[in-house]
């Protein structure tokens, strides 16, 4: 079933253009959203949302690509179906989840929780990332899907921990002045 899904993606070479420049963007490595942090980090007013997003960045990273991925080790679809004509050259690493949508779901909802019209920005580039995962043969509908809550997840603990973190912060600082 989940290959019939993948098959049935409607292909052009206008997608194929504009799905390369969205898997590009995103990085190998989710690279985007350590920038996005940066980013944010350089501004007050965000920076609590720049160390959202690079510890939901660091969690995706530990549990997804280090911890799920070996542990479940699925074959990707384009390991399995070695004759489709692939855009990308053919990683090597498993397939579940997929790391890169659980990057850009959640970034996005650790922006989201801090700034919403920032987020539903992130969470439209967030979509495309997961979609070009399954339009490039990547992954699974399955493998995105548990990327998609896998990062929306680690998105709301990041931005749960954030938010001690600066409450502490906060009254470490009202108790100094007092």
């Amino acid at each position: 079933m989940e290959f019939s899904f993948l098959y049935a993606i409607p292909r052009t070479s206008v997608l194929d253009s504009f799905f390369l420049v969205v898997t590009k963007i995103a990085g190998s490595y989710g690279q985007l959203w350590v920038i996005v942090a940066a980013v944010l980090l350089v501004f007050k007013k965000t920076r609590k949302a720049g160390v959202a997003v690079l510890l939901a960045y660091a969690a995706v990273f530990l549990i997804g690509q280090f911890g799920l991925k070996n542990l479940v080790s699925r074959p990707r679809p384009c390991q399995i179906d070695l004759d489709f004509a692939l855009l990308v050259d053919r990683p090597s690493s498993s397939s579940f989840p997929s790391t890169h949508s659980a990057w850009a779901f959640g970034a996005a909802t650790a922006v989201f929780m801090q700034h919403k019209k920032s987020g539903i920005a992130a969470f439209i580039a967030a979509a495309l990332i997961a979609f070009s995962r399954m339009y490039l043969f990547l992954h699974f509908p399955t493998d995105v899907l548990a990327g998609i809550v896998l990062g929306i997840a680690l998105g709301m603990l990041a931005n749960w921990i954030t938010g001690r973190i600066w409450k502490t912060a906060d009254q470490r600082k009202n108790a100094a002045g007092a």
